[in-house]
């Protein structure tokens, strides 16, 4: 679950390798003096094939060699896992969700996605691949709100799957587009980064109801979890009791959080990024007011709050995603691209998937994304309240949940 926590790591921990390369001078004890400056000739040997020490060991018990070993006192050769260095940043969290946790979450998913796939499902249900087929197909991927430019690209597809392999059953057309679905949704299968900057500020939007204040307190549990100290900003300072249900969330995950009561928006994202800076966080969460793309000025205050957060820290906001609720369909991929347009987005979060008939929107965005410069990733989906109900999102999963 955690893939998608990156920090910075130290390296150079590797030393017990160079008195490895020591035994081999074993025989050479009995010599006294004379043999004394004979291990450091050797020594720069194996630094050219460092991989070949781990091998060397196993075998050499030759305890005794710990004599001259202090003599080759071998500095130059514990610099061989110096190689590595270059690479700042390595993944250091918590593996993905366990298997049983997974394959639970994709039961949910399975069931939530049932409305949707089981109007698509029932076209495989014949015994022939006609254009019959691909006509009740098309009525299905379009009830399903995968919307007109996506249906079309997947028929195309799929079609062209269909030739390549001869395929002659209607259950074979069925996996076939599972991999077109899949291949279609593979660009939005990323991981969420964090540490490559410190701290990390992510900046969250989303319209009123799509679980946004819900959704960062899950993230927030998630890399608390992971060892990262999260930083909240309460900047939706005009929903009723959205700065308590930060706090809330706060509490629960023994984190931090800023806040003004009834201050503004943009003054509360600069100051939780000032006191990230100086309290040494990781990650720095900013949850904005939920507002719809077509009230312009509330679209121009969120502009204001991106701008005063890079003012408080060069580079900043690092990430801008979009909270959207799944249940919402093509109205969802509207919500995407004027937020987009407003705000630049880096990454989606799809919410509300446990129940809707309407998860083939995804398939719109994914569309949408191929023709955008940069595709938007889709970090996370969700099937429910619990904790355990925000997943890192895989393509294959979700197509293979859609057609089940």
């Amino acid at each position: 679950m955690f893939s998608f926590i990156k920090k910075k790591l130290g390296w150079g921990q590797s030393a017990p390798e160079a008195p490895a390369e020591q035994p081999a001078a074993a025989p050479a004890t009995p010599a006294a003096p004379e043999t004394a400056p004979l291990p450091p000739a050797p020594a720069p040997a194996p630094v050219a094939s460092p991989p070949t020490s781990p091998i060397v060991p196993a075998p050499a018990a030759a305890v005794p060699a710990a004599a001259p070993t202090p003599a080759a006192a071998p500095a130059p050769v514990a610099q061989a896992p110096a190689a590595p260095a270059p690479v700042s940043v390595a993944e250091a969290a918590a593996p993905r969700a366990p298997e049983p946790e997974r394959r639970s979450w994709l039961d949910k998913l399975r069931q939530g996605l049932k409305k949707t796939g089981s109007g698509i499902a029932q076209v495989f249900t014949g015994t022939r691949i006609d254009d019959a087929l691909y006509e009740e197909l098309e009525s299905a991927l379009l009830m399903a709100d995968a919307g007109v430019a996506a249906t079309e690209h997947l028929l195309h597809d799929l079609k062209r799957r269909v030739k390549e392999t001869k395929a002659t059953e209607p259950a074979q057309v069925k996996a076939l587009l599972i991999d077109a679905i899949t291949e279609l949704l593979a660009p939005l299968e990323k991981s969420l980064e964090v540490g490559h900057t410190t701290p990390t500020v992510i900046m969250v939007a989303g319209v009123n109801g799509a679980g946004k204040t819900t959704t960062i307190g899950k993230l927030t549990r998630h890399l608390a979890d992971a060892r990262q100290r999260v930083l909240l900003a309460a900047a939706d300072t005009f929903r009723a009791a959205a700065r308590e249900q930060l706090g809330v969330w706060a509490d629960r995950n023994q984190v931090d959080i800023v806040s003004q009561e009834g201050g503004d928006p943009a003054a509360v994202t600069f100051d939780a990024v000032q006191a990230g800076k100086a309290r040494g966080c990781d990650v720095v969460i900013a949850d904005t007011a939920g507002r719809l793309a077509t009230q312009l000025h509330l679209m121009e205050e969120l502009r204001k709050i991106k701008r005063v957060i890079g003012k408080a820290m060069d580079t900043a906001p690092h990430e801008v995603l979009l909270v959207v609720d799944g249940n919402t369909g093509q109205n969802a991929l509207a919500q995407v691209k004027a937020f987009d347009e407003a705000l630049g987005l880096t990454g989606l979060i799809v919410t509300k998937l446990d129940g809707t008939a309407k998860g083939g929107v995804l398939a719109a965005i994914a569309l949408w994304s191929r023709q955008r410069q940069a595709p938007v990733p889709v970090y996370f989906i969700g099937v429910g309240e619990k904790l355990e109900d925000l997943q890192t999102f895989s393509a294959r999963e979700f197509a293979h949940a859609l057609l089940s």
